[in-house]
């Protein structure tokens, strides 16, 4: 159990052989404080302002000693604090200063929110400074997003990774103006934008532009092209390792809300070509005023959101909703007090409420969480409950975003692609492809969930797809043998995309937040080893 032999044996023989294990690591603990402890008063220092709380005490001649007061020897062994009924302890304490001036409530509130995150397992130091940033009101989620975004900042490199002599070079580079238009002040050399890991711009999103240079290892240049991608605010080394399974390729973060009005951040890992990508169209709306044009009447001036969080799997429920009503009619005059707009606001910005009534919000319908995500319409409607299309469109690739980084295979394969899309989901994949204009000749889908590929299939027969779907189950079935005869059968593969469960991954899971270790982020693998299976029989 940890206790240090010595303090084991002195209380064994102190309380007996007959005394209970807690019993013992009472008396072990109550000896280690006795000799931890100071039992001298600390005298206030001349400069230092005195705060003094003292208990009623006798004369000095009643006292154990005349020349300086004595904490009662036995207080901290005895347990009695600073006195209690019957058991007075004649105790003189000085207060630091910054302890002086309330609120404590405050105080209380703060060690509670870095408790938490320190018992989630990150760093003390990471998890104070995500309170102080983010202030007292910020949920658990946004005080580990902002740890995360502060450990990849520290972790990434913003150098370009030079070529090797002896490597051929295989760059892929964004457009870049002149070297004198370029942030850095160096000539020679061209730098990466420093903040693009912090603002998850990736190797550039439209309207934000990145002069980026990367190079690929040779194992990794051309087809099979392959797109991995996952939640982006993992485990502190869950990307890198990942990254070690994927031919040692960075990462690409990017955060959805460039593309719509809901931020999705999620990191990407691809061998796709990174010059000449282009967004769909038409542009789907980012901002909320944008979206949800008839909420503008009811929309409080107190709610400053212009976007939303990233949506997640479930809703709130009706008692929520009525619990914020009643609050907010509660409240005289238009404007709420201060208290009740922070309660609002943050259980608004928590779960993505939306007002659609004075005084009344609600949460998305699955209809606007398909227009969020760039779904069409009634895209999980159909043979499915409500909170199973919640749950499928909270899992989901946002196909602007996905579209964007495919969109350069648009002009390499204008007669259409074979592809082996891995986690399927509701189809995220086959969508953005179809929304981009790329033929899909033939595709096969490993998906576990029925309710997903009953999305899937009735997308592929509502849109008339010409190409064959292969439909699998469970992708720790798949062999090399199956993947030589799809390979045999087709020709090849030009694309290997998915992404594996995010469950140990995802910031929110206070549980079992294992990373790449976890029961069903462990899935990941099975990625890397489809993708080895592939790149072998098709080099054959």
């Amino acid at each position: 159990m940890g206790y240090p032999a010595k303090d084991a044996l002195e209380a064994v023989e102190k309380c007996g052989l007959q005394a209970e294990i807690t019993e013992l690591q009472d008396y072990i603990y109550a000896s280690q404080m006795e000799k931890e402890h100071d039992d001298q008063f600390q005298e206030p220092s001349d400069k230092d302002g005195i705060f003094a709380d003292i208990c009623p005490r006798p004369p000095h001649d009643d006292l154990p000693s005349r020349g300086k007061r004595k904490l009662c020897d036995n207080k901290v062994s005895q347990m009695i604090g600073f006195g209690v009924p019957d058991h007075p302890c004649y105790v003189e304490r000085v207060l630091p200063k910054s302890a002086l001036v309330p609120p404590y409530q405050d105080h209380a509130a703060k060690d509670m929110k870095v408790a938490i995150l320190v018992d989630m397992g990150y760093p003390a130091k990471d998890a104070l400074e995500a309170v102080e940033k983010c202030g007292l009101q910020a949920e658990i989620t946004e005080l580990t997003d902002y740890i995360y975004a502060a450990q990849m900042e520290e972790e990434h490199d913003v150098q370009f990774q030079e070529p090797s002599d002896e490597d051929e070079i295989f760059a892929d580079i964004c457009p870049v103006p002149r070297y004198h238009d370029l942030p850095s002040p160096s000539r020679g050399k061209r730098k990466l934008c420093n903040n693009r890991v912090s603002q998850m711009i990736g190797f550039g999103v439209p309207d934000h532009p990145c002069y980026v240079e990367r190079v690929l290892p040779k194992a990794a240049r051309g087809k099979p092209y392959f797109y991995y991608e996952n939640v982006a605010l993992a485990p502190k080394g869950s990307w890198k390792k990942i990254s070690s399974f994927l031919d040692e390729i960075e990462p690409e973060f990017v955060d959805s809300n460039y593309f719509c009005v809901a931020a999705r951040k999620r990191g990407y890992v691809h061998n796709l070509p990174i010059r000449n990508r282009f967004p769909l169209s038409p542009k789907p709306p980012c901002t909320i005023q944008e979206a949800f044009t008839d909420s503008k009447e009811f929309w409080p001036s107190w709610d400053p959101r212009t976007q939303l969080n990233c949506l997640l799997t479930v809703v709130s429920g009706a008692k929520l909703t009525e619990d914020i009503w009643k609050r907010l009619e509660s409240c005289p005059g238009d404007i709420p007090t201060k208290e009740v707009q922070d309660y609002v606001l943050a259980k608004c910005r928590k779960w993505n409420l939306i007002w659609v009534g004075r005084n009344k919000v609600a949460p998305l319908e699955p209809k606007e969480m398909e227009m969020i995500l760039g779904y069409p319409k009634n895209h999980t409607r159909g043979g499915t409950t409500r909170l199973d299309r919640h749950k499928a469109l909270g899992n989901s690739f946002q196909i602007d975003t996905v579209a964007y980084h495919l969109s350069v295979l648009k002009k390499e394969f204008p007669d259409g692609m074979n592809v082996l899309s891995l986690f399927s989901g509701i189809g995220g994949a086959e969508v953005a492809l179809h929304r981009l204009g790329i033929p899909l000749n033939n595709v096969v889908s490993v998906e576990s969930s029925e309710v997903n590929r009953n999305i899937l299939r009735s997308w592929w027969q509502q849109t008339n797809q010409r190409g064959t779907l292969i439909e699998i189950v469970d992708i720790q079935h798949i062999t090399i043998d199956m993947v030589g005869q799809w390979i045999k059968d087709f020709g090849g593969f030009d694309l290997v995309i998915g992404g594996s469960p995010c469950n140990n991954l995802a910031g929110g899971n206070r549980v079992s937040r294992n990373g790449l270790d976890g029961e069903l982020s462990s899935l990941f693998h099975n990625y890397h080893q489809i993708l080895h299976f592939v790149r072998i029989m098709m080099d054959r």
